[in-house]
């Protein structure tokens, strides 16, 4: 399991209509601040910030086939134009146990291109190597190429 240490950045945060809104700099608009969606902005900075990882190769909330279903992703980063890491983000306090490491896992060998799956509840991140059908838990993100 990885502890991540996310970089400090000023959100732009304003209220709209009663509810917290939060402007997510991949989609470019204001989206409802949740807990999950505030999982997902620190972590997108931590990547950009931290891995270098171009905002430009990254899709929010993404939707890829899965055995002919739609199957909806919080963030994917692309490499040559194919889902490279697929990472599900979770509330902080939803445990990252091993029903939801599965369901992640399961994606593997649907979706061949994936080098990498990952999810995270802001406090706590799982991250596995896909090669050659193994899987492997990472302690740290991949370098961007």
């Amino acid at each position: 399991m990885i502890h991540l240490e996310y970089p400090k950045y000023n959100f732009t945060i304003q209220l709209q209509a009663g509810k917290e809104m939060i402007f997510d700099p991949i989609r470019k608009k204001y989206v409802r601040l949740t807990p999950e969606e505030w999982v997902r902005q620190n972590l997108l900075q931590y990547l950009m910030q931290m891995k270098q990882y171009p905002g430009s190769m990254m899709a929010i909330e993404k939707a890829l086939s899965v055995n002919g279903v739609n199957r909806r992703f919080d963030i994917v980063v692309y490499q040559q134009e194919q889902p490279w890491l697929l990472i599900e983000c979770k509330e902080p306090n939803q445990a990252l146990n091993a029903l939801v490491a599965q369901q992640m896992l399961s994606y593997k060998s649907v979706l061949p291109s994936v080098n990498y799956l990952c999810i995270s509840n802001g406090n706590d991140t799982l991250l596995w190597q896909i090669h050659q059908g193994n899987v492997e838990e990472l302690k740290a993100f991949p370098v961007w190429i």
